[in-house]
């Protein structure tokens, strides 16, 4: 495995998206093939032996994490979109952003009974866009082997919204 330590492929940009954020930059891990391939790689080798069925991602971000790894450890890919998005019959679930609310829907064919899924994202802050994929699994009778980062700001204790689920990730701040 890789040596590369991804936090020097993370940049930090204050005051965004407002005065008083520090914003966790993902795109330089990107930019780089051999940290991107880190990322993929280890995520892989994590969930090599779990034997995943489907991994679970919602735009935009975690489709960047969660199709690669889908197609590295032969899992299906699960796209979870904003509305109006997906083509067939969906189930959609509304919660609550910290200025508004948001709507996140899935396939209603999307996994299968007894199906082990992973959730993946690129970031967990306050945890509220995995929070509504594992609601909008609830609509399955899926077993959730795992909620997957990048990066985990766990000062803002994301984790407790999706307890008593496993989060893993491969930075923490």
């Amino acid at each position: 495995m890789s040596d590369i330590d991804l936090k020097d492929y993370i940049r930090d940009i204050p005051d965004f998206p407002k005065p008083g954020i520090l914003f966790r930059d993902i795109t330089p891990v990107l930019s780089s093939p051999a940290a991107f391939q880190a990322c993929i790689d280890r995520l892989a080798e994590r969930y090599a032996d779990r034997k995943i069925d489907a991994i679970v991602a919602a735009e935009a971000r975690g489709f960047i994490f969660g199709a690669p790894l889908a197609l590295k450890i032969g899992a299906a890919f699960v796209p979870v979109r904003k509305p109006g998005k997906l083509p067939s019959k969906t189930h959609s679930h509304v919660y609550d952003l910290e200025y508004g609310s948001d709507t996140l829907e899935i396939h209603s064919d999307a996994v299968l009974p007894g199906q082990r899924v992973l959730i993946v994202d690129d970031l967990l802050a306050t945890g509220g866009t995995v929070e509504a994929c594992l609601k909008l699994l609830e609509h399955f009778s899926v077993e959730i082997v795992e909620c997957v980062f990048c990066i985990h700001l766990r000062g803002l204790e994301g984790e407790k919204k999706l307890a008593p689920h496993s989060v893993y990730s491969l930075v923490e701040y």
